[in-house]
């Protein structure tokens, strides 16, 4: 019982701090030469190990995109409540999308990790391709070509009442 009080305690603590971090403030246009600063930023920010460097080009509550540098293989994801809209800046990929997530872990009270997908398709996506991936589906990139640069925006849905 004593474990289980610390425990919910904990996590109040937690959700409170999470409550009192700032919302990023609003940015509502990014320009061509402000999008390869964020490039060369995640380029230099990127270390050895780390598969993603992701930074902010456009914030409006809820919606925020982002670029992401990858470089090697990362974890695979499932968005509960968002949809995941990728434009490939540059660079080309591997996405696989639907099946099963493998030695999945619960992130947040939103998203699912896993190290990998059990089944699912497999897609090449390159320099100017979109792809949107629905809410509650894993995906995945199994494979990059040296590196991938993703404009990425999480799409909020609704989500029925019971």
């Amino acid at each position: 019982m004593r474990a289980i009080v610390i425990s919910l305690v904990l996590t109040i603590a937690a959700c409170a701090v999470w409550a009192q971090q700032p919302a990023p403030p609003t940015k509502t246009y990014s320009s061509a030469a402000d999008v390869a600063a964020l490039l060369a930023k995640a380029k230099s920010e990127h270390k050895d190990g780390q598969p993603t460097v992701v930074e902010g080009i456009l914030h409006l509550a809820p919606y925020n995109a982002n670029l992401e540098y990858r470089t090697s293989v990362g974890p695979a994801a499932v968005h509960e409540h968002e949809a995941e809209l990728f434009y490939v800046l540059d660079g080309s990929a591997t996405l696989v999308t639907g099946g099963k997530l493998a030695n999945e872990k619960r992130t947040n009270a939103e998203n699912l990790t896993g190290t990998a997908i059990e089944g699912g398709k497999s897609q090449a996506v390159a320099k100017g391709d979109f792809v949107i991936v629905p809410e509650n589906t894993p995906h995945w990139f199994s494979a990059i070509d040296g590196t991938i640069v993703l404009m990425s925006l999480h799409v909020p849905r609704s989500v029925p009442n019971p």
